[in-house]
């Protein structure tokens, strides 16, 4: 495996690639790897001749309150798991490659509607940062197809979108979430959950179930909401938002909607913020 942390090696080595008639695949990440990400680049593979995965954490994601510097870093470790699975090319960029006149004076890219609802409400400007960056690597990439997980599906949706706004010539896949065998999305945050918190972290995914459960026997969608966010408090947990929304578009499904719908929920357990998603119907 490859790695460089500039563009022009990275563009040469998918000239060539392509000037064989070869599809790329690619894996955007910032680093942390686990098995999620390995299912993501499993199916890059599965999919495309070659695969690039880039480890970036993009500053222009966090929050004025979100610490960018404690976020975690492990690039040994990530290059171990990506040339272990297959992965052919690592690019691993400097802020000032992704952001050579500053993370503060780039051109933004801005997603309307998805991005001012549920993450983008608790995480203002959130979505404007990955919606950038990942126009930005797309760019650099030019891949055939793109892996997003299906657990940040809020982002998920503002990738498709700005795709096809842009008319970006890459195919957007989605992969299933990953899951712990207790039910548990995995995450790069769950390493912060103390065993306390990590024993009581499954209830998220629980009433994930449960609101697909309340939905089909006719509830409607605002009192499953109401009944979801009651069953994490009690849980102790401190939801930002436990909802159902239309899969399509993150819009409010009226009260009779059963089909087409997702159920998504942000809460914090401790220090650590865990979000996570059910697709109903």
């Amino acid at each position: 495996m490859q790695t460089v942390h500039d563009v022009a090696p990275l563009r040469a080595q998918v000239r060539a690639w392509r000037g064989r008639g070869e599809t790329v695949g690619f894996v955007p990440t910032m680093g942390n790897l686990h098995q999620g990400h390995e299912s993501l680049v499993r199916l890059a593979l599965a999919r495309a001749d070659h695969v690039v995965v880039s480890v970036f954490v993009n500053p222009t994601q966090f929050g004025p309150s979100e610490d960018f510097s404690r976020y975690p870093r492990s690039l040994p470790a990530d290059q171990a798991l990506l040339s272990g699975v297959g992965c052919d090319l690592l690019f691993a960029p400097e802020v000032a490659t992704m952001y050579p006149h500053g993370a503060d004076h780039t051109a933004v890219v801005h997603v309307p509607d998805l991005t001012s609802v549920l993450e983008g409400e608790f995480r203002p400007g959130h979505f404007d940062g990955v919606a950038t960056v990942v126009c930005k690597l797309l760019h650099m990439v030019h891949p055939d197809l793109a892996v997003f997980g299906q657990k940040d599906y809020q982002q998920l949706k503002v990738v498709e979108y700005l795709v096809r706004d842009l008319c970006l010539p890459v195919q957007i896949m989605a992969a299933p979430i990953c899951r712990a065998d207790d039910g548990l999305a995995l995450s790069s945050r769950n390493q912060y959950l103390s065993a306390t918190e990590r024993a009581r972290a499954p209830v998220v995914h629980e009433t994930l179930l449960q609101m697909r459960d309340w939905l089909a026997a006719g509830h409607a969608p605002s009192v499953v909401e109401r009944a979801a966010t009651t069953r994490l408090r009690r849980a102790g947990l401190v939801p930002d938002y436990a909802v159902v929304r239309r899969a399509s578009d993150l819009g409010v499904p009226e009260a009779s909607e059963r089909d087409g719908l997702v159920a998504l929920i942000a809460a914090h357990l401790g220090q650590t913020r865990l979000i996570d998603n059910l697709t109903l119907g």
